[in-house]
């Protein structure tokens, strides 16, 4: 007797959970037809970001970085970096990598996009949007934020013909691998050309280690030439820093040095009064904030920027 009605009641657990199972898949069913897919960012959830860089040794590419990935932080977002150390190849592996963890984005920390296709290929066939800090505009970026490097150099340039004065004649410590450097120089050549000041050479700087590099770029030609050299312009900072060891190492004290992005060493510089006479200082908090915007608003609220490029001004400081 007790057997029999241990088995009914069984058999009614049974049916009675085989109902509400049905239940539960029909309604899943129909969620799962009706709703959008959406982004763990949309979904509430935290946002992650990779931040991929050739250029982390450089200064001021640290500073831009260091400051995008705390303002991401205080959003509550998981910032990641890798840097590459100046390989490309490794570049575009990394972006490769990245794009098979698909975060909700990836950031270009400074470099040239068009090294890195195939990486910006996996970006896009992952569906992980490609944003980038001071680098430039390419198939698969969705958005650049940079300075007006071209008025960077234009700014220094004219800088260091006021510190000339007189016939002039110009050493130009260069690094075409990066676009906003390979803007800014062509702004400075420009600037250069129209005021009649002759260049001399365009020396191309190695990164990493663009001071050591400059340093003894400069050594060389000053001994080969230091009769000619009236002026020495640097791409960024660091070249100029490395210009300017080589000019107080061989007590030259008449060859005026200028720079670009406004690192704290260049300041120093300036106000100590020796070769180092101006740089124009980029405003990197505002350009890590609006590239943070613009993440935001693409992977949380699904907004496009306005355009694929912002250029943000930079201020020229000297020792006056």
């Amino acid at each position: 007797m007790k057997t029999r009605k241990f088995w009914s009641m069984i058999a009614v657990g049974m049916a009675a959970s085989l109902s509400l199972i049905a239940c539960g898949s029909d309604d899943g069913a129909g969620d799962a037809s009706s709703a959008p897919a959406t982004s763990s960012a949309a979904e509430g959830q935290a946002v992650t970001v990779q931040v991929l860089t050739p250029y982390l040794a450089s200064a001021a590419t640290k500073e831009v970085i260091d400051l995008f990935q705390a303002e991401g932080e205080e959003r509550g977002w998981d910032v990641s970096v890798v840097d590459t150390a100046g390989d490309m190849n490794k570049l575009n592996s990394a972006f490769q990598d990245a794009a098979a963890q698909e975060p909700d984005a990836i950031v270009l920390g400074t470099g040239d996009p068009t090294q890195i296709s195939l990486g910006l290929q996996a970006a896009a066939d992952a569906g992980v949007p490609v944003f980038a800090i001071d680098a430039g505009t390419a198939e698969g970026i969705v958005a650049n934020v940079t300075s007006d490097n071209a008025d960077l150099g234009e700014q220094s340039a004219n800088a260091l013909i006021d510190a000339m004065a007189g016939t002039s004649a110009v050493v130009m410590l260069t690094h075409d691998p990066h676009p906003g450097v390979r803007a800014r120089a062509e702004g400075a050549k420009a600037t250069f050309e129209a005021a009649g000041v002759e260049v001399l050479e365009a020396k191309h700087v190695e990164v990493p280690g663009p001071v050591e590099d400059a340093r003894a770029s400069i050594q060389d030609i000053m001994s080969a030439r230091a009769d000619e050299v009236t002026g020495i312009w640097g791409g960024w900072d660091e070249p100029a820093l490395g210009a300017v060891q080589a000019l107080e190492a061989a007590s030259i004290t008449d060859v005026p040095v200028v720079g670009v992005d406004g690192q704290d060493f260049a300041l120093a510089e300036i106000e100590k009064g020796g070769p180092f006479v101006a740089t124009v200082k980029q405003d990197w908090p505002a350009i890590a904030t609006k590239v943070a915007d613009l993440v935001e608003a693409k992977v949380v609220a699904g907004e496009d920027p306005e355009t694929d490029n912002f250029e943000l001004p930079g201020t020229l400081i000297t020792g006056e």
